[in-house]
């Protein structure tokens, strides 16, 4: 087994898993999406909105705010000892919102959180929460809980996570006259003459579409897909590194393997 970095770049990151098969690729996959934990905020105190917006909706959009997230500092709220809803220290972050608007409209934005622990804030700034008119107010108190994909979509760390076998790109040159209309057809325009053949340009770029061998008159194009190893891409929503998150869902399919293991062994079986 061998991988390769294909992408790397901010918060997407791309790998080829050489020998590791669709199947065992996919599962990380799913891991990274429903059981690596992030925070995320889950109880939301209003204790005073005077805008147009309903609370509702207002704890809402916050809970839907993605924030920074450390793995070696937080425990998952249903593994933490503290057994609570509420959290503690050691599973959940407590975190403010105050806003009033002056004379004229203030928009409230993510970078006015504020919060109990430097390192779990929003991981950008930017993001619009509410809009206030003048004299308009808030006064919230949240609590961050770290919680899972399974549990609700907020929890999830990764907005894109794929995984895909190896294009297959084959050309009978024997068949082959270069008439270029497979070249054409290629949706990402990878294919081209070189040294007198039909070549693809970034064979991993590929999406086998099959636009290319349908287009060809003669039949002399073959697109298949190598499942006996992997692509695996995914895109961080900023609570985690891209590559925390891969070793993350690898460390739990592997202790959910040694749990299952362990009850196997002590089955008695006839």
């Amino acid at each position: 087994m061998r991988v390769e970095v294909l992408e790397r770049d901010n918060n997407r990151l791309s790998l080829i898993l050489w020998d590791v098969p669709v199947i065992i690729a996919n599962s990380i996959r799913r891991a990274m999406i429903s059981e690596v934990p992030t925070l995320a905020i889950e109880h939301v105190f209003i204790y005073k909105n005077s805008s147009v917006m309903d609370d509702e909706i207002l704890a809402h959009r916050l809970g839907l705010i993605p924030l920074k997230t450390d793995l070696q500092k937080y425990v998952p709220n249903d593994e933490c000892e503290c057994k609570s809803e509420m959290g503690c220290p050691k599973c959940s972050v407590t975190m403010y919102l105050e806003a009033k608007a002056g004379e004229e409209v203030k928009v409230v934005y993510s970078g006015d959180i504020k919060s109990e622990d430097e390192g779990v804030v929003p991981v950008s700034e930017d993001i619009p929460i509410v809009k206030l008119a003048p004299g308009q107010e808030i006064s919230i108190e949240m609590r961050a809980i770290m919680g899972r994909g399974k549990e609700h979509a907020k929890w999830q760390p990764v907005s894109v996570a794929v995984v895909r076998g190896i294009p297959v790109f084959m050309v009978d040159e024997m068949t082959c006259d270069l008439c270029g209309k497979c070249i054409d057809a290629c949706p990402k325009k990878l294919l081209e003459v070189r040294n007198g053949k039909i070549m693809i340009k970034d064979l991993y770029a590929c999406t086998t579409c099959e636009a290319c061998a349908k287009s060809c008159p003669k039949g002399a194009i073959k697109v298949d897909i190598d499942e006996s190893s992997s692509i695996l891409s995914l895109e961080s929503n900023g609570q985690l590194r891209p590559e925390e998150i891969v070793l993350k869902a690898i460390e739990i399919l592997m202790k959910k393997t040694e749990t299952f293991a362990e009850e196997f062994k002590s089955l008695k079986l006839e």
